[in-house]
C-alpha cells in the first residue's frame, strides 16, 4: 500500500515556476515507479513526466518537454516535479501517481496508487 500526498501548487504568472512535491508513505516506495498527470476542467487526465524506480529514465509529454523536470529522492520517498516557463494552458489539477510496471507509464489505467492533487493556476 502506498498514499500520496502532493503540494506546491498555487497561482503563477506566465513564464513563471513551481515546484510540486509528493510524498509518499510506505517502505516500498523504491519499488514504484512514479507519474505526474494533470487534469483541466472538462478534459481527460493527461500524462505529464514519469521516472522509473532508479531515476535513471524519464519520460514527458511534448507539450512540458524541455520546461518541467521530474526527479525523485527515494530515501525521502520523495517525488518532484519542477515546473519553468509555465504558460497559461498548464493550467490543472496536477496528480502524482505510482505504478509497478514502468512499461504502462503513459497510461493512467496502469498506475495503482494516486494521490488527491494539487491546483496549479497559470495567468495570462
Amino acid at each position: 500500500q502506498v498514499q500520496l500526498v502532493e503540494s506546491g501548487g498555487g497561482l503563477v504568472q506566465a513564464g513563471g515556476s513551481l515546484r510540486l512535491s509528493c510524498a509518499a508513505s510506505g517502505r516500498t516506495f523504491s519499488s514504484y515507479a512514479m507519474g505526474w498527470f494533470r487534469q483541466a476542467p472538462g478534459k481527460e487526465r493527461e500524462f505529464v513526466a514519469a521516472i522509473n524506480w532508479y531515476g535513471s529514465s524519464t519520460n514527458y509529454a511534448d507539450s512540458v518537454k524541455g520546461r518541467f523536470t521530474i526527479s525523485r529522492d527515494n530515501p525521502k520517498n520523495m517525488v518532484y516535479l519542477q515546473m519553468n516557463s509555465l504558460k497559461p494552458e498548464d493550467t490543472a489539477v496536477y496528480y502524482c501517481a505510482a505504478a509497478r510496471d514502468y512499461s504502462g507509464r503513459y497510461y493512467p489505467l496502469k498506475y495503482d496508487y494516486w494521490g488527491q492533487g494539487t491546483q496549479v493556476t497559470v495567468s495570462s
